[in-house]
């Protein structure tokens, strides 16, 4: 019996280091979202140790804005806003109003679509024609961009790099759409944040009252706030 047993779990490991190295030749999953490995992968933090960036992503909740820019300039803190295409369409000035502020301008695709579900052809024309018009507004090449809702795979990935795009995630979630709750929103984006961490949320009530205290909580704890590009690539 100890024999049969031995064996049984000599073989279970063969099994599972076969499945291993299958899925590392053949593709990787990160959230749920397949990325081939020979394909590039979305980052979800930066290299820095001393900075993070609040990835503020906007297709609604325009009213918020202003204020939360308000806050941003009090506190002294630059960082980035991922827009949607159909919002800049409605919303110019207050997208030069961001960019005069400092602020980095990253794409979230047109129509706040499930890229997972998009034909290549799609995909491209969700990012290609939300760059021609946030050029068109302020003059900006963006070149960050964050999935609506997450949602990627390989050929996301790959359509963004062909337009000269870094695919980015994040490392901490606030929940903000969801779960509208001051208190909660402030502890998810602070509670366990670290150099290069970015963190989603978006522009709600409860994210602007959150906002000076995660902002100060983050200075406490020695970080900085800073645009995305800069907590990738620690400048």
């Amino acid at each position: 019996m100890v024999k049969e047993k031995t064996f049984r779990n000599v073989i279970v490991n063969v099994v599972i280091a076969v499945l291993v190295s299958a899925a590392a030749i053949t593709g990787i999953v990160l959230n749920g979202n397949a990325v081939s490995a020979n394909e590039s992968a979305p980052l979800y933090r930066g290299t820095s140790d001393t900075k993070v960036s609040l990835m503020i992503n906007v297709y609604w909740g325009t009213e918020y804005i202003e204020p939360m820019l308000d806050v941003l300039r009090d506190k002294g803190v630059k960082t980035t806003f991922f827009v949607g295409g159909m919002w800049v369409a409605e919303n110019e000035s207050l997208l030069r109003k961001i960019y005069n502020d400092g602020h980095e301008i990253g794409n979230h695709g047109y129509y706040h679509k499930d890229h997972k579900k998009l034909s290549d052809e799609r995909c491209r024309e969700e990012i290609d024609i939300t760059h021609k018009l946030v050029s068109k507004v302020i003059g900006v090449e963006m070149n960050l961009f964050a999935p609506p809702s997450g949602a990627y795979n390989s050929n996301t990935v790959s359509v963004a790099e062909k337009l000269g795009y870094r695919t980015i995630m994040w490392s901490l979630d606030t929940i903000d759409w969801r779960d509208k709750n001051t208190e909660t929103i402030y502890v998810r984006a602070t509670k366990k944040v670290a150099g290069g961490d970015l963190i989603l949320m978006h522009p709600t009530v409860n994210t602007l009252e959150a906002l000076p205290r995660i902002i100060d909580t983050i200075k406490e704890k020695g970080l900085t706030v800073a645009p995305v590009t800069e907590v990738l690539d620690n400048l």
